[in-house]
């Protein structure tokens, strides 16, 4: 027979003629070629995986079809579902029974690939973690705890919280209370500039909070020096005289400009002059 119609093993040379082979990348293997450089070791008997049996994967592993089993109950896993665990392949069952959450509500387990719920270490099937007061499932809403219970944000606030008395909304978070009444701390303002008080110093006049700059520009005495605001709100010291107002800084000769404070002076008409620049006059 010539080279030419000679049909050989690629590795061992044997003849395949009237034999079984098998092909990879376009080359030609018998079967106990192929089985000794190519065949993967079934990850359960070690065994190498044939031409004549099937080869199931799963991550890189692989098994003879009759070895395809469950770690725990030995059952066939051959197109069933299973689940991974420190490299043993389980059913559902015993994967549930060995390492499944159960759930708080109804006690029964958490199936491996149902969906569930889980919040402080806890676990719930979907359906089972519903709001205390409506009894609807919360699913991926948002939700508040209240005590050993959990509450739709709806029905928390129509149960639990207080109601800003100016917008009349729930207050869920946080808040502001004034004159034992709550706010939001969006909505606590000056009631002048409508800027927000939460975390800042203000005060009142007839019950109204305002900011400590419009109360000054609104109800505080002027300086005659400066002309502004005079507060002591925030810790300014001034001096008053014959129902006139001055800031330290500012109580000064009217010629000279000295400081006054703590000083005699003289009086000129509307000027107050320090008593070397009233002597000259």
């Amino acid at each position: 027979m010539s080279a030419a119609e000679r049909f050989d093993c690629h590795y061992c040379k044997d003849s395949l003629l009237g034999n079984k082979y098998v092909m990879k990348e376009d080359t030609q293997y018998c079967t106990k070629c192929y089985e000794s450089l190519f065949s993967n070791c079934c990850a359960d008997c070690t065994l190498p995986i044939g031409c004549n049996s099937k080869d199931l994967s799963y991550k890189d592993r692989h098994w003879h079809e009759q070895c395809f089993k469950c770690a725990k109950c030995s059952r066939s896993l051959v197109e069933k579902a299973f689940a991974a665990k420190e490299d043993q392949l389980l059913c559902t069952e015993c994967y549930s029974h060995e390492y499944s959450s159960k759930c708080i509500t109804c006690k029964k387990t958490i199936m491996p690939g149902s969906r569930k719920m889980e919040y402080k270490g806890s676990s719930w099937h979907e359906t089972c973690f519903q709001c205390n007061r409506c009894q609807q499932p919360i699913g991926t809403k948002s939700f508040i705890p209240k005590d050993t219970g959990y509450f739709c944000v709806p029905c928390f606030e129509k149960q639990f919280a207080y109601q800003c008395c100016a917008c009349k909304k729930a207050i869920t978070t946080g808040g502001v209370t004034y004159q034992e009444k709550p706010w939001h701390r969006d909505c606590f303002l000056c009631i002048s500039c409508k800027k927000p008080l939460s975390g800042k110093r203000f005060t009142s006049r007839e019950n109204f909070p305002y900011c400590l700059d419009c109360f000054s520009n609104l109800y505080a005495k002027k300086c005659v020096g400066c002309t502004k605001p005079i507060t002591s709100l925030a810790g300014a010291k001034y001096i008053s005289f014959e129902e006139r107002q001055w800031h330290s800084e500012c109580f000064t000769c009217a010629l000279c400009s000295v400081s006054l404070v703590g000083r005699g002076f003289h009086t000129q008409r509307d000027n107050i002059l320090c008593t070397d620049c009233g002597r000259e006059k």
